[in-house]
């Protein structure tokens, strides 16, 4: 960071660091901690729902059996009550799922106040959500290739290993839940050993980089952020410029902090824990050419949940690329809004909004990335840097902050 700005933000404001100056409630707590230990008994309640699916699907075998029939198409097309049934599943398994989210939505919005828990919550909910999606949608891949042993597969080699319905087991769904990926596998690719070195490497990084941002935040951050308020109240836009682009520096290195210790330190630390043998949760997205590889490569597990359980399918469905990666980004716009207008009760569609424009900002540098030479491609970088520091975060940062005083901090006092 600039030292002059560390200077003159010292002088400016003196030391803003203080432990106890943080509005949490009583409530906040026992909510909190309530929610992270009931949410994952929805993955609990999905192995009891699969395991009744995998019961269906053993007598539906040995009755195809015992009939000397060859399964073409789905198994007892006739009979009513396996469709039923089939549909019974899928049904418990969409309940199951969407209650896990919409309990701790309805808690985070109007019970918890504090911003900051309510967000861990809502990452904890969404994680277990998207996780309990994939756990049902993939073993009802895998029911349908059990149920059609003479179809050519398509599963992977590696699911040979521990083949349907063996995988619907308590530890095989434990390790899933554990596991450093949103999407389910019966078996996925182990390390020998843990390197309890290299944890504890990463478990120090993770606490010092949550230190580094929760000090630059308090320091760098919230004065800038406090001092914009008059701004916005007033709909003056050159200094509302001014404070966003002033904003854009601290709440880069922020982020960039973040990431690190999210994606580098926190998820290898736990894939060492569980020897997780896929390691790459990233690749090089500060080269992105264009905006649309930054989306493919930054955050790779929920890349690859998205492609396996939104884009593939609906690809493999007849529809279009294109009308496959909108509802991916809709989706995705969805839980954006729940990750930051749920904890500041604020439901702005802001963040929502932020990843639909992400669509036309994709078909505008797309050809950039086929352009020969390096030409294309460093504008393409340059494009996505300019609106990834000044567009994107510190303006979303700013108007969600905005909406929270205006809801319990000093703009609501105001008087306009």
């Amino acid at each position: 960071m600039n030292l002059r700005l560390v200077i003159e933000n010292s002088m400016k404001y003196g030391v803003l660091i203080c432990i106890r100056c943080h509005d949490y409630r009583r409530q906040d707590i026992f909510l909190s901690t309530l929610l992270y230990l009931l949410v994952p008994c929805h993955l609990f309640v999905a192995y009891i729902i699969e395991l009744g699916a995998a019961q269906h699907a053993k007598g539906a075998l040995g009755r195809i059996k015992r009939s000397d029939a060859t399964p073409t198409e789905d198994p007892l097309p006739g009979s009513r009550s396996f469709q039923a049934t089939w549909y019974t599943i899928a049904w418990a398994h969409g309940i199951n799922a969407t209650f896990c989210l919409l309990v701790t939505t309805y808690t985070v919005y109007y019970h918890i106040h504090h911003p900051l828990i309510g967000t861990i919550c809502q990452v904890h909910a969404i994680i277990v959500w998207l996780k309990n999606c994939s756990y049902a949608f993939t073993n009802r891949d895998l029911r349908h290739a059990y149920l059609l042993p003479q179809t050519p597969s398509t599963l992977p080699e590696i699911y040979s290993r521990c083949p349907y319905p063996r995988n619907v087991t308590i530890s095989n769904l434990a390790y899933f839940w554990w596991a450093p990926t949103l999407v389910y596998q019966p078996v996925y690719p182990r390390s020998p050993s843990i390197r309890w070195l290299f944890v504890a490497k990463r478990v120090a990084e993770t606490l010092g980089l949550s230190m580094f941002i929760w000090l630059a935040s308090a320091q760098y951050a919230a004065p800038v952020l406090r001092n914009s308020l008059d701004k916005l109240q007033t709909m003056d836009i050159a200094s509302i410029l001014e404070r966003v682009m002033k904003l854009s520096t601290i709440s880069l290195i922020i982020w960039l902090a973040g990431f690190f210790a999210i994606f580098q330190s926190a998820l290898n630390a736990l894939a060492e824990l569980m020897r997780f043998g896929d390691r790459e949760f990233y690749t090089d997205w500060w080269n992105s050419p264009s905006v649309g590889n930054y989306w493919r490569t930054w955050n790779k597990p929920v890349y690859h949940f998205m492609r396996r359980h939104i884009y593939s399918p609906l690809v493999g469905r007849g529809f279009s690329s294109g009308f496959a990666s909108t509802m991916v980004f809709v989706f995705s716009g969805f839980l954006h809004e729940l990750l930051v207008g749920v904890p500041t009760h604020n439901i702005l569609g802001v963040a929502f909004l932020g990843m639909m424009v992400q669509l036309p900002m994709i078909a505008i540098t797309a050809p950039l990335e086929k352009v020969k030479g390096v030409n294309g491609r460093v504008l393409g970088n340059c494009i996505f840097w300019i609106s990834f520091c000044l567009v994107g975060q510190p303006l979303a940062a700013l108007l969600y902050f905005f909406a929270w005083q205006g809801k319990y901090g000093s703009v609501s006092r105001a008087k306009i």
